[in-house]
């Protein structure tokens, strides 16, 4: 089983966030932007929560709120479901789908290093699966 660590190894290792005090606006226009479905909320190098599109649709969309004049700190994930470099692939998949969520932030100690999404897990699984079969077709070939 891969490492989270391995997992990012895989990945660009640039952190997208955005301040707690910002409009929500501005984070889902840089979500368009950069292409992703959440961001990291940050204070400086500490982590204080995520926003994510499902927080936007359910708490902005559907209470009919402004998203230029709600600051993201009253949307935002703020028990934010963490993972460490060291922990497995099979650990991740098991906490986003109990937690029923797509984006995991890695820290190291209480630094912020990565993020995985379950794309990203699901690629892995995909891979592995992949290996095995390879090893168990040259088995059978042998």
């Amino acid at each position: 089983m891969r490492t989270v660590r391995q997992l990012l190894d895989t990945k660009s290792a640039e952190i997208i966030a955005i301040g707690p005090d910002a409009p929500v606006y501005d984070a889902i226009r840089l979500m368009g932007e950069r292409g992703v479905g959440a961001l990291l909320v940050m204070e400086g190098p500490k982590l204080v929560g995520i926003l994510s599109e499902r927080d936007y649709a359910r708490k902005i969309v559907l209470k009919g709120r402004s998203s230029r004049d709600t600051p993201i700190r009253d949307i935002m994930t703020a028990d934010v479901k963490t993972v460490a470099p060291g922990d497995s692939t099979e650990h991740c998949m098991q906490l986003v789908t109990d937690s029923r969520i797509r984006h995991l932030p890695v820290l190291e100690g209480q630094q912020v290093i990565g993020v995985l999404s379950i794309g990203d897990l699901v690629k892995a699984v995909i891979e592995m699966q992949r290996q095995d079969i390879d090893q168990l077709q040259r088995y059978i070939a042998s």
